[in-house]
Formats: C-alpha cells, structure tokens, sequence
C-alpha cells in the first residue's frame, strides 16, 4: 500500500507543478512577448496586402481615366489593365499565403493560451497546441493552397477591381466606337482593333469574367475565410 502511494504521490505532484508552471509569471510573460512579436509580424504582411491593392486600384483608375480622355486611345488598353491587375493580384496571393501561416500560430495561441487565461480555466489548456506552436516555428508551412488565397483576395477586393474594368471596357466601346452601334453584330465589330480580330478581344472579356465570377464562387464555398460570418 505504501508502494503505491509512493508511486501516484509523484505523478500527482509532478500534474501540480505543471499546472502551476502555466501560471508562472515568467512563462506567462515570455508567452506575451512571443504573442506581441507574432502580432507585429501579421501587421507588417497586412500592410504588404494592403500595398499591392492599393497598387491595383490606383492602376486601374489612371488607365480608365486615360481611356475616357479621347476617342483616340483604343479600347485594347483595357487588356493591359487586366493583365496590370492580374499581376498584382498573383501577387498579392503569395503575400497572403504567408500572412495566412503567421495569423495561424497567432490563432493557436489566442485559442488555446488567451483563452484559458481570460476564462481562468486551467482545463481549456489541455491538448498538443504547444507541439503544434513549436514543429510550426522549427517548420513553417502554408495553410492554404495558392488558388484558395487568390480566390480570398479575390473576394475581397478584386472581384470589384475586375468588374468595374470590364463595365468601364464596355462603356468605352460604346461610347468611342468608329461606327453606331445598334446590334450585336456591330458590337461585335467594334471589339476588333486594328489586327486584333474581334473574336480574341471577346475571348479575353468573357474569359476574364467568367474566370473572376468562379474562382469567387468556388472559394466562397469550399472555405470560411479569415472571420466565420454568422
């Protein structure tokens, strides 16, 4: 009967200075460090992504601006806008990438360390979140693949970026175009820019939109997204 409380008294003692360990001001203090420099960090990417968008609308506002100024300047300008914006967007998707991994471990330890100490629940501390936190700072990884980040960024932001390049492409055409236009064949007359035949700059059009509308759609189902909406 000693011998065994011999061997539990250990075991008890060793699940108490664990639990006490977690309260260590040193530990806790260490801990709030590494959650501050892993937040500045997040900051610093978040900053980046908000560049790159910048970078695209300012773009596409001085194309579209330029574009509208005289019936002089072909509406093909516009596929140099896109391709300007598709650039930046591929981008700005490789910068999310590693935002995404960052704001990860940022996550983990506001779930599992903030958490447990805000609700003063030393039970919510259970799991292997510590193992997770230290194999990701020894090997960082992505989180996601690059077409669901383009497809985030994408939703956010550049949905809106393509749509008003291809509305402001079409209003172009329209209102600066050679001949009146009062059917679809002579829209479709129109779309031809010197020896660009009409078929390309409407194979480039529908493309375009058809691949924005769904990659958005597709993204927006398959994944929640940085914030869950109720």
């Amino acid at each position: 009967m000693a011998t065994q409380d011999t061997a539990v008294r250990p075991k008890e003692e060793r699940t108490v200075s664990l639990q006490r360990s977690i309260y260590d001001p040193g530990y806790v203090n260490a801990m709030s460090h590494f959650y501050r420099g892993e937040m500045g960090r997040i900051m610093v990417w978040r900053q980046r992504l908000d560049m790159t968008t910048n970078w695209a609308i300012t773009s596409s506002t001085a194309i579209i601006t330029i574009a509208f100024s005289t019936r002089e300047v072909p509406h093909i300008i516009f596929f140099f806008n896109l391709a300007i914006v598709a650039v930046l967007l591929w981008i700005e998707a490789r910068r999310y990438r590693f935002y995404d991994a960052f704001r990860a471990r940022v996550r983990m330890l506001e779930a599992h360390f903030l958490v447990p100490m805000v609700m003063e629940n030393r039970e919510m501390l259970q799991g292997e979140w510590k193992k997770l936190v230290c194999e990701d700072l020894i090997l960082p990884c992505f989180k996601i693949t690059k077409l669901e980040a383009i497809g985030r960024r994408m939703k956010r932001n550049y949905v809106f970026i393509f749509i008003l390049i291809l509305v402001a492409w079409l209003t172009k055409i329209f209102l600066h175009a050679s001949a009146p236009i009062n059917d679809v064949v002579s829209f479709y007359q129109a779309l031809r820019i010197g020896h660009i035949p009409s078929w390309v700059v409407a194979m480039v059009f529908v493309g375009t939109f058809i691949s924005v509308i769904s990659i958005t759609i597709y993204v927006s189902k398959s994944t929640s997204g940085e914030i869950s909406e109720f």
